[in-house]
């Protein structure tokens, strides 16, 4: 087939076959090191790097690609700029359209193409030899304009989902006292008096999970395990492993509605004391040694808790007192020693009930730049060959 399925009107002919070296010029970056500070950008496999006085290309626009490292992000280079020499720099030559061929080097699948044992690589050779098929110049400016549209809603998309994040981020610090204060920095209306200050053992009960035999998983009850808690503040429910356990066991590392469950052993020092929340009593669950339950006798406000215990200084605490073995440990002596400030129930409601509005939002505006991106791979699919 030498048509795309989807194409715009009035372009009926069929493509042609090229070698990329016949639409494009490749060229090595090179060291920056010697160059002084300036104002023209400096990139790698990564991106952008920093800016020197000097550039390799003052006014020809090109396609980044990796030469050694990450060989599968290309992206577009603006003139002026520099590269260093794990990155090539591809100038589409004569009649060839700067955001199409970006569109080609997309759907090329690069890391196929890698040359090396150990650390990915791509040759010039290589490139360049790659056949793909091209219409004339007026559809592809077509093409590349389009897809050009398509990133820049993905990159408006993605920075809507950034400010969030990065809201988020601030009223976290605003919302909870910093060190060594009573209050936060913002209230809501109508509350005025100083945060408690407990230690979380005063206010409930802490138990390690249970420890599993190899034999014993893959098969039996739901249990909840530290890929559950990761980078969350609430537990996926409908989405656990499985664990054998007696009925004495069921009973003894039982997770209810309200337990917040503490990373107790991690490899990275920022992933331990990580918690989530358990949303709904779990009836037949239990979870892993690797864990620590936090079982609040107090009463406090559930969405509170997903928050309460990521902010800067509750972290802090944590960290600072991780034992380094193999792997980055705290132990229930640390938790139980852990000072939290909290407000009365019903200024825990607002600030949980805020948050949860918050993360609500982050995952829409992800679930939307997901979308974008999904569509956008379909088209590139449907609109090359």
């Amino acid at each position: 087939m030498k048509k795309p399925r989807f194409r715009f009107d009035d372009f009926t002919y069929n493509w042609e076959q090229r070698k990329l070296g016949e639409v494009i010029d490749l060229h090595s970056g090179k060291d920056y090191k010697h160059l002084k500070e300036g104002n023209i950008p400096v990139y790698g496999t990564g991106g952008y790097m920093l800016s020197v006085n000097e550039a390799l290309s003052y006014d020809e626009n090109a396609v980044g690609i990796g030469r050694k490292g990450t060989i599968d992000s290309p992206y577009i280079l603006k003139a002026p700029f520099w590269t260093v020499d794990t990155l090539f720099y591809a100038v589409p030559g004569k009649n060839y359209d700067l955001e199409f061929v970006f569109d080609i080097f997309q759907i090329i699948n690069w890391k196929q193409k890698d040359e090396s044992t150990g650390v990915p690589s791509l040759s010039k050779t290589t490139i360049n030899e790659v056949q793909i098929l091209c219409p004339k110049f007026d559809e592809q400016e077509k093409i590349g304009t389009y897809f050009s549209i398509f990133d820049h809603l993905i990159t408006l998309q993605q920075r809507k989902y950034e400010t969030a994040k990065e809201l988020k981020k601030t009223m976290l610090q605003k919302l909870f006292p910093r060190n060594g204060s009573k209050n936060p920095e913002i209230r809501f209306d109508g509350f005025t008096d100083n945060w408690e200050q407990r230690k979380l053992g005063e206010i409930g009960t802490l138990k390690n999970g249970m420890n599993f035999a190899k034999d014993a998983m893959g098969h039996g009850h739901p249990f909840v395990n530290l890929q559950d808690i990761f980078g969350k503040n609430v537990i996926n429910i409908d989405d656990l492993g499985l664990a054998e356990a007696s009925d004495n066991q069921l009973k003894e590392y039982s997770l209810n509605l309200g337990d917040v469950l503490f990373v107790r052993s991690s490899v990275k020092l920022e992933g331990v004391g990580e918690a989530a929340l358990v949303p709904k009593t779990l009836e037949n669950t239990t979870y892993s040694g690797f864990i620590i339950r936090f079982r609040d006798e107090y009463g406090l406000d559930n969405n509170f808790k997903r928050y309460v215990f990521s902010i800067g200084n509750v972290r802090e605490q944590i960290m600072t007192q991780a034992t380094n073995s193999a792997n980055k440990n705290i132990n229930q002596t640390v938790l139980a020693n852990l000072v939290i400030r909290f407000p009365c129930y019903e200024e825990q409601e607002k600030i949980g009930t805020y948050f949860s509005a918050l993360d609500c939002l982050i995952t829409l505006q992800q679930r939307k730049v997901d979308e974008l991106k999904k569509m956008k791979a379909t088209m590139l699919k449907n609109m090359f060959i």
